[in-house]
């Protein structure tokens, strides 16, 4: 039985868990730099618009960018996790040997998609170059593709550990629902 929360006293007594940030990855302390940076914006956008009645117009548009750097690096997390979506139906009723080729097929799909996401986003940004700025904000649009290749990138990487963790245990979660990628 757990320890009570309602003291002798009467009183609430809960204790929090201690914090364990060791398994957090690089990628996921740089979408929380800049969803601190989101916040910072929106917060300073809401001050000079309702506070101040003089609306940075800057903020919406830096804003908008900085939330596309949170989702595309953020996404190397759920990759890392092997949180993202996913469809179980059919591993629940085929054959384990049949599921293990599609758990195998995923794994190099997922691959392959975000090599091809890389070398896309790469292409594009050759092919745009320094010419497109952001529109009120002088800055190139390249630095907003560039969170997007390293979000891509890490993605990439995450995903080929996830496939070699599941190649060294011969199954994936989808196969296994019940395990977890801490399962090693």
């Amino acid at each position: 039985m757990s320890e009570k929360l309602l003291g002798d006293d009467g009183e609430f007594h809960a204790t929090d868990e201690a914090v364990d940030l060791s398994g957090t990855t690089f990628e996921a302390w740089i979408a929380l730099g800049i969803f601190w940076l989101l916040g910072l914006t929106v917060l300073y956008q809401f001050v000079t618009r309702y506070v101040l009645n003089d609306s940075a117009a800057w903020t919406e548009e830096i804003a908008r960018y900085l939330l596309i750097g949170v989702v595309f690096i953020g996404a190397a997390v759920g990759v890392v996790k092997n949180n993202h979506i996913q469809v179980d139906f059919f591993y629940r009723h085929l054959p384990p040997a049949l599921c293990r080729v599609l758990g195998v097929m995923v794994d190099v799909l997922r691959t392959l998609f975000f090599g091809a996401a890389v070398v896309m986003t790469v292409q594009m940004m050759i092919k745009i170059g320094n010419n497109a700025s952001m529109t009120i904000v002088d800055l190139p649009m390249n630095l907003v593709y560039g969170l997007c290749l390293f979000g891509f990138a890490a993605m990439l990487v995450r995903s080929v550990q996830v496939s070699i963790l599941h190649w060294r245990r011969g199954y994936c979660v989808l196969e296994r629902p019940e395990s977890t990628m801490q399962d090693r």
